[in-house]
């Protein structure tokens, strides 16, 4: 059996004449947090929900565990082990942090075909889950709009891995979150791999990738630059990588000239 739990073989992917995706290769093994960048518009997007069984790949393969595999929809990604959070987390705000935590998977109790939500379990499961990442949530049946947004990813995260994810694949999860809160939610991904989950984090911010990271894939217009180990590539480079990288060094050209201009 291989030794990555994921694999994406020459995977392209095509809407009309548009290529959102061309011939991008990439492995993900257990325990391993890989950073996919790339600025707007560089394929993050149409990758990961290539991933999580919302498009089909028109190219390539994708192998799970050493098995070719064909999503047909999110759910086969889901019950394969692949849990996504997208950046709009899929949270409803007035409903409770348990609610949430559930949200469709709720524990039953009573007889069969008379069965009811068992609220006392969920909480308990809710209230110890956020616990075990160091939120201390007093009152499970307060409205998740009420936490914030760091909280919020991470119970996000954390209803992810309780319902059995393997890879966990992340969608710009520090995009809106302050400094603190940002740091709170890359805590808790190191955490998780460390536990053996597969971290595929989406990002732009080489800021917030770099320091958790143990590879990177770099997207530019929907073709891989390829992939680095940590040690093989620093922070400097990678953001010279990234798409923007030359107009901002132009502009850093054009700002000095216009300063010896006005001096």
């Amino acid at each position: 059996m291989s030794e990555n739990l994921i694999e994406f073989n020459n995977i392209s992917k095509f809407f009309g004449k548009v290529i959102a995706l061309k011939d991008v290769t990439m492995k993900l093994k257990k325990g391993e947090i890989m950073c996919l960048l790339g600025d707007n518009g560089a394929g993050k997007s149409t990758l990961i929900k290539t991933l999580a069984g919302v498009h089909r790949p028109d190219e390539g393969e994708i192998i799970i565990e050493g098995k070719k595999t064909v999503f047909d929809s999110p759910k086969d990604a889901l019950d394969i082990g692949i849990g996504t959070v997208y950046q709009d987390l899929a949270l409803v705000s007035l409903m409770s942090v348990t609610r949430n935590f559930f949200m469709g998977r709720e524990p039953l109790k009573g007889i069969p075909f008379i069965k009811t939500f068992d609220i006392e379990k969920a909480n308990k499961i809710a209230s110890e889950r956020m616990g075990q990442i160091g939120i201390d949530v007093r009152d499970p049946s307060q409205a998740v709009g009420t936490m914030s947004g760091g909280e919020r990813q991470c119970l996000a995260i954390s209803r992810a891995i309780y319902f059995g994810a393997k890879v966990l694949v992340l969608d710009e999860p520090t995009s809106a979150l302050g400094v603190h809160q940002a740091s709170m939610v890359l805590k808790y991904v190191v955490k998780a791999a460390s536990e053996g989950l597969a971290v595929i984090l989406i990002t732009h911010n080489v800021h917030h990738a770099y320091p958790v990271g143990n590879s990177f894939t770099v997207l530019n217009r929907g073709r891989s630059l390829g992939t680095f180990n940590k040690k093989d590539i620093s922070r400097e480079e990678l953001l010279g990588m990234m798409a923007g990288g030359e107009e901002l060094d132009k502009l850093e050209v054009e700002l000095k000239e216009m300063g010896r201009l006005n001096s």
